[in-house]
């Protein structure tokens, strides 16, 4: 039974940083690809980072140079470092575990087959 667990939202100012982490269990990371998308009220949920079980990484227009995607094969966790916050970036922000073959789609959540619950995180301004 796959699970994932976010941890790390919290309030912070703007320009401010925060590290979120995503704990995985019963999945193997060298056959997915790991992403975290948020969901904003009132808007549909988007995508953010992932990354392959190869180390590849992908961005969001609008997080790229602020946030970085890591992971830790070791301890099954994925890790997004959220820096230069702004107030559009408040949000529930969720992770998600995508099943890899020749081809995958990092930025489509439909295609995601495991999701999160999602940690909270605010932008004061």
């Amino acid at each position: 039974q796959v699970q994932l667990v976010e941890s790390g939202g919290r309030l912070v100012q703007a320009g401010g940083s925060l590290s979120l982490s995503c704990a995985a269990s019963g999945l193997t990371f060298s056959r997915y690809i790991m992403g975290w998308f948020r969901q904003a009220p009132g808007k549909e949920r988007e995508f953010v980072a992932a990354i392959h079980w190869s180390g590849a990484t992908y961005y969001a227009d609008s997080v790229k140079g602020r946030f970085t995607i890591s992971k830790d094969g070791t301890k099954n966790a994925v890790f997004l470092q959220l820096n230069s916050l702004k107030p559009e970036d408040t949000a529930v922000y969720y992770c998600a575990a995508q099943v890899t073959g020749r081809v995958y789609y990092p930025d489509q959540s439909s295609k995601y087959d495991y999701w999160g619950q999602g940690t909270q995180v605010t932008v004061s301004s």
